[in-house]
């Protein structure tokens, strides 16, 4: 089983490094179905429009939502199985992709109107693209996590002297630990030992042969335990960020929208915000029948994920909440790295606003 699961790490891993280190995101993806509206418009992917008879609902109307594998797309599950159902406030037209690779050429070309990326991969688009696209809300805060087979790590600066073994080099990972590392006042290059491994694998292998401490992110803690049943979460990164004050809030995904497609279908978007709220809400209340649906489209298998749940930090926050967590947070990969964001940091333009 967790050969099959940390497969999928590598992926979230090299997702990171080519949308958040020094490396700009590819341009591939791979072909899909034909949309199931035969009125879609080829450019806004919706109905035609229509008129609602007086005193009838406005219709649905047809949005084409991407979403990588990972925690950025646990939140849309419910959303999913609603609209499976036929109750949820828009139509929608699901692509999940493996990579941020398969997402990117599709967002930009106009192929999709809505998509759950990681944060940083939003601002590079956005900067890449001359303000192409708007964040619309925060749905997953932080999922990175300190473990250790030990009793040794109570708080960041227990770190200090011990060697740590880590994914996500030159990406997100490892610019949030190391931001956190120097806010307790140790320096990352002199004060421990940090040594990067390529797959969560290697991590959990290493913890396996000979203990210590290591860095990895959920859903992959919940399968590491269970091949070292001894293995505990020592840290949760998001707590650890969140004690800095004046870091904002710890983020890993959101939801962006084409800027086109919220400016000439902004009911469609406020119906996907409305829909996408009451999904993650749904999620966090009822984890063993979402579990199920994280399954079903094909995300991670239901057990790992009725356990990683309640630890992947799945939310909804909009408007200037929304905001000030994400603005806070690309503040500060901006200090680690400003090729992280994209060089430079979006402007007010990038922030969706009801």
């Amino acid at each position: 089983m967790v050969k099959r699961f940390f497969s999928f790490a590598l992926v979230w891993v090299l997702t990171a490094v080519l949308c958040a280190g020094p490396v700009g995101c590819g341009n591939g993806g791979s072909a899909d179905a034909e949309p199931s509206n035969p009125g879609a418009s080829a450019e806004s992917g919706t109905s035609e429009e229509q008129t609602a008879p007086a005193g009838q609902p406005e219709p649905k109307e047809t949005v084409r939502l991407g979403g990588l594998k990972g925690p950025t797309a646990m939140g849309l599950v419910q959303l999913l199985e609603s609209a499976e159902q036929g109750t949820a406030l828009n139509d929608y037209e699901f692509t999940m992709a493996p990579s941020a690779d398969g997402l990117n050429p599709k967002l930009v070309q106009g192929e999709l109107d809505i998509a759950a990326v990681p944060v940083n991969l939003a601002a590079v688009l956005y900067n890449n693209t001359q303000g192409k696209l708007k964040v619309l809300a925060v749905n997953t805060l932080g999922v990175l996590y300190i473990i250790e087979t030990g009793e040794s790590v109570r708080s960041a600066a227990d770190l200090k002297g011990k060697t740590v073994y880590a994914t996500g080099k030159d990406a997100v990972p490892e610019f949030t630990f190391k931001y956190i590392l120097q806010a307790n006042g140790l320096d990352p290059e002199t004060d421990l030992t940090i040594e990067w491994k390529t797959e969560p694998t290697e991590v959990v292998a290493q913890l396996g042969q000979s203990g210590g401490i290591g860095l990895l992110p959920q859903p992959f803690v919940t399968v590491a335990q269970s091949s070292l049943p001894d293995l505990r979460i020592a840290l949760d990164l998001t707590e650890e960020w969140g004690k800095l004050g004046n870091a904002g809030t710890l983020v890993t995904g959101v939801a962006v929208v084409r800027t086109e497609f919220a400016e000439e279908r902004p009911e469609a978007v406020r119906r996907f915000l409305d829909d996408y709220k009451g999904s993650t809400d749904y999620i966090n209340a009822h984890v063993e029948e979402s579990a199920q649906w994280v399954e079903k489209y094909d995300i991670i298998n239901a057990n790992v994920a009725a356990k990683a749940i309640p630890y992947c930090n799945i939310v909804c926050l909009e408007g200037d909440e929304m905001k000030r967590a994400v603005k806070g947070y690309l503040e500060a990969l901006y200090e680690q790295n400003p090729r992280s964001v994209g060089g430079a940091l979006p402007d007010d333009a990038f922030y969706y606003q009801r």
